[in-house]
Formats: C-alpha cells, sequence, structure tokens
C-alpha cells in the first residue's frame, strides 16, 4: 500500500528541511519548480517550446514556485505568460524573491510576458496557451473558494489547453477533499510526499493525475510518521487472491450462501450469486422465494437455488428466518440484501438472520444495508461483518444527508468501523475501505462505465467468494474490490466505457484474477 500524508504532516517536513537539515527555504522552492519542470518534460515530451505557457501565480509561496517554474520554460526557450493574481506589494520571502527575478528577466528576454491581474479580462489573453499551470493557492486553502478566485478556476476551466496544479488543485480543501469550485487539473504534481485530500471526494474528480514532486528531502522523515490513509497496488491485489489446494473440493473451496433478490428484482440476486462461482468459490447457493423459483434458475449458470415458502408474496418474510437457519449454519459465508426489496416484512427479516446467526460471517448490500439505516445497525453484533453501501446508503444508515457525509468522509468512515468493529466498502468514485483498526484505503482502480446496475451486486459476489475461500476478511476485500474495479479497466481494451455491464465485468473476474497473478508472478517473484 502506499501512504498518504495529511497537509500538516507535509508542512512540518518543510520545517524538517529548513531546521534540522539546514536547507534553505529558497532551495526548497527552487527544487520544486524543478521537479515539476522535470515532470512536466517526462509527461508531455510532445510540447515542445513551440507551444505558449500560462502559469497563474497567487501571492504565497504556491505563487512562488511558478515564478521559479517560469525561468524554466523561459530559459529553454518557451514563450511564457505569467499572471500574478495579487498585488506585488503583497509578496514576501522566496515568492517575492522569484518574482524580483521573473520581473528583472523581463527586461532583457522578450519570452516573458508578466502580468499583474486587474481584471478578468487579463484571463482571457491566455485562451491560446497549450499549458496552464495553476499555482494560486496551493494547499492551506480551506472552505468555498472566494473572488477574484472563483471567476478565474471557473474561466480557465473552459479553456481547451492542458490544465496543470502545482501541489493541489486551487479551490480544493485538502482536509476534507471537498471545494464547490475547483481548479479542474489534467494533472497535478504534488510536493514532497502524496497528500491524502487528492485521492477521494472532489480530489479525485479534479485533481486528474497526481504525480510526486520533489523538494529536497529523502524518505526517512515520511517513513517514520504515522498514517492512517493509503493508497491499494496490485500487490495488495495479489496478496488477497485465495489460494487453490491441489486436493481442493467444492465444499472445501468456500461455501457461500446469497439470500438475495425478490419478484420486483431477480436480476440482482443472480449477479451476486453467480459472481461467487466467479470469484472461484466452490458452491454457491441462492435461496429465493418458492413461488417464482423458476425465474432465478434460468438466470443462473452454476449456482442452485434453494427456495423458501414465500406463499406466493415473491419476498423474503420473518417467517423464513428459521427455516433458512440450517442453510446459515452451513454456509462459511452469508451474502444479503441485493435485490430483497424494501418491504416493512423484509427488513425485519434481514434483522433477525443478522441478529440470530451468531457469529457467521456476512456480505450486506443494498436493501440488507437498507434494513439498517438510521442507527439500526447499533442494536446488532456487526463486528467483522462486511458492510458495502454506496454513499446514499451510508448517509442513511448514520441518520444524515449525502450532503454532511461528503463533507467529512472519512471521519464518518473511521468512526463507524471503531463503533462496531466492521468492515466498510464505501462504494464510489473511488471506492474506499474502511478497516477496524480505523484505517481507509483507497482503491485506485475503476473507470465511470461501472456506474451502471447490478456492478455492485457483482462486488457483493465476489467479496463474498474470496472471504469465504480464505477465511480471512481485511486482504480478500481489498482483493475483490481492486479486482472487480480493474476488470472493467481491462474491458476497454475492447470497448468504451459506455458498452460496460455487469454481466461483462463480473465474466472479466477470471481474466482479472489471472492478469494480476502474470503481473505479479513476472515482476517479483
Amino acid at each position: 500500500m502506499i501512504p498518504l500524508y495529511s497537509t500538516a504532516q507535509v508542512r512540518e517536513a518543510d520545517k524538517y528541511a529548513i531546521n534540522q537539515l539546514s536547507i534553505p527555504s529558497i532551495a526548497l522552492m527552487e527544487n520544486a519548480s524543478r521537479s515539476i519542470y522535470s515532470i512536466f518534460q517526462s509527461t508531455f515530451p510532445e510540447l515542445t517550446n513551440e507551444n505558449e505557457i500560462a502559469i497563474l501565480c497567487g501571492k504565497g509561496n504556491n505563487g512562488g514556485d511558478g515564478f521559479a517554474l517560469a525561468r524554466h520554460f523561459i530559459n529553454d526557450g518557451y514563450m511564457v505568460s505569467v499572471i500574478l493574481v495579487g498585488e506585488p506589494k503583497e509578496l514576501s520571502g522566496d515568492a517575492k524573491t522569484n518574482y524580483e527575478i521573473l520581473r528583472k528577466l523581463k527586461r532583457k528576454n522578450s519570452l516573458v510576458n508578466l502580468t499583474v491581474f486587474k481584471n478578468i479580462r487579463d484571463i482571457g489573453k491566455i485562451k491560446n496557451c497549450a499549458v496552464i499551470f495553476d499555482a494560486l493557492l496551493g494547499t492551506g486553502a480551506k472552505g468555498d473558494l472566494k473572488e477574484p478566485y472563483r471567476k478565474i478556476v471557473n474561466m480557465v476551466n473552459k479553456f481547451a489547453g492542458i490544465r496543470i496544479s502545482v501541489d493541489s488543485p486551487t479551490g480544493l480543501d485538502l482536509e476534507k477533499g471537498t471545494g464547490d469550485v475547483v481548479f479542474d487539473a489534467d494533472l497535478t504534481v504534488t510536493l514532497a510526499e502524496l497528500k491524502n485530500g487528492l485521492f477521494y471526494n472532489d480530489g479525485y474528480k479534479y485533481s486528474g493525475e497526481v504525480k510526486k514532486g520533489y523538494i529536497g528531502i529523502g524518505s526517512e522523515y515520511f517513513d517514520s510518521l504515522a498514517v492512517g490513509e493509503y493508497l491499494i497496488e496490485p500487490e495488495d491485489a495479489f496478496l488477497g487472491i485465495p489460494l487453490k489446494q491441489i486436493d481442493s473440493h467444492k465444499y472445501s473451496s468456500g461455501k457461500v450462501l446469497t439470500i438475495a433478490g425478490s419478484g420486483k428484482l431477480p436480476g440482482a440476486a443472480s449477479l451476486t450469486a453467480n459472481s461467487v462461482l466467479y470469484g472461484g468459490a466452490g458452491a454457491s447457493i441462492l435461496a429465493f422465494p418458492t413461488s417464482i423459483k423458476g425465474v432465478a434458475q434460468s438466470l443462473l449458470e452454476s449456482a442452485i437455488v434453494d427456495p423458501y415458502e414465500d406463499g406466493g408474496d415473491e419476498f423474503l418474510k420473518v417467517s423464513n428466518v428459521k427455516e433458512l437457519q440450517e442453510l446459515v449454519d452451513w454456509a462459511d459465508v452469508i451474502a444479503i440484501g441485493p435485490g430483497l426489496g424494501r418491504d416493512a416484512e423484509t427488513q425485519k427479516a434481514v434483522v433477525d438472520i443478522l441478529k440470530y446467526s451468531g457469529k457467521k460471517n456476512f456480505v450486506i448490500d443494498a436493501d440488507g444495508i437498507f434494513a439498517l439505516r438510521n442507527n439500526k445497525y447499533k442494536n446488532l453484533n456487526l463486528n467483522n461483518t462486511i458492510l458495502t453501501p454506496h454513499h446514499g446508503e451510508f448517509a442513511s444508515l448514520l441518520g444524515i444527508s449525502s450532503a454532511e457525509l461528503k463533507k467529512d468522509i472519512l471521519s464518518f468512515g473511521k468512526k463507524f468501523v471503531k463503533d462496531t468493529g466492521s468492515y466498510l466498502v464505501l462504494k464510489g468514485a473511488p471506492t474506499i475501505v474502511f478497516t477496524p483498526n480505523g484505517e481507509a484505503l483507497i482503491n485506485t482502480t475503476g473507470n465511470s462505465g461501472m456506474a451502471s446496475f447490478g456492478t455492485g451486486d457483482v462486488l457483493c459476489g465476489l467479496i463474498a467468494s474470496f472471504v469465504a475461500q480464505s477465511g480471512e476478511n481485511e486482504n480478500s476485500v481489498l482483493s475483490a474490490v481492486y479486482i472487480h474495479s480493474l476488470a472493467a479497466d481491462l474491458l476497454l481494451e475492447s470497448m468504451t466505457e459506455h458498452g460496460i455491464t455487469a454481466n461483462s465485468l463480473m465474466k472479466n473476474i477470471p481474466k482479472t484474477i489471472k492478469f494480476i497473478d502474470d503481473s505479479i508472478t513476472k515482476n517479483y517473484l
């Protein structure tokens, strides 16, 4: 896993470099600007000095990085337009030093166009620049963006050129990963270390590709820090792929019971039960209303239906709880929720199954989570249970609005798993896995094609499959989340995001497992 750091930790790194290593702050700024320029060259080798560059600079150190960066472009023969948003008299320290260097360079070099922002028309002058750098506010900004930055960012976001942010997109509150108006970057070069707010919420949406820039200190300082957020890597997915023993048989390779589906939503149940087998489990049984069992059986591939008596109502009822107990006892893992429906009787049945099933392993999804909404989960023992809500479902679970959840996703997720001892798979772009030890693990695979019916049902089945085979939660969950999204990414080799369905994603899981296995084995073993 790749560790992520808070803005406060990275700011302390600057102080460490200056006070403990005696590196002058101006040297840190110079190292940063050189690093940004180097990353630009390696990322966009096709952009030569025939392309005009624009750099928007604020009056703080982020702007100072921009002034220094401009000098490197000018020295390599680029035409550079620099716009200072603020007054020169407001500059201080290293930012002022680099601004003065640039101002003097302008007198001798026709490649420099240095403007002090007066009104929004000044921004219109850089509309046709091939690249626009954002060095306006940096990592210290909090809350919603104020004027004139709002107008500037809104205008630049409509320009056709490549947009690159220095350290953090302007308008993004890195402590929460939120912002109402944010510079929409194609690339963010974040300095010293990767910062957590760039990888979830609006940070994920607006940061583009994130690359780490260098300021002049090694990794030793950061290696000593405690972190609570990480990015999931291919190696993490590899570790969670269940091992197949040479003497395995169908009942020793993981037994999963899926309690899902109803007359209104039979397809969700089949996707979950089928995905259990595509993930490698040996046995997959779907508990389903007897009055419509033929519908379910027609949608299953190798999983089987074990019907319960529904009296023709086509949904799960409280009277079925005892009827299902033998199957619950048989299973290694129970996946419950997809397509069950939201009838009051069904909701009570879900709660009763969870209440009376002891220490069985559950993966709770969709309508199973709905049954626990508004804090009803607090009456249950969810220790080691895996819940897979999307943002709206999780907000409902907590009894809060989605807007309130967004303001502090990490805190809400960490508190939930601490209070319950559960694993929380918060589905979204990106999906975040919260573990009982208080860590937030952010997925790094997936694409917009996954935003379609049924993909969450597939994930529910895949998680249940991996846990049933391995008997272990954390590695299984991380691997299933990563592989589920990577399966969608690999589909882009033969289609676009418009063509991805839950069924095509599910059927690509075995190839994706092989892809991970082959990649890691080739590179590391």
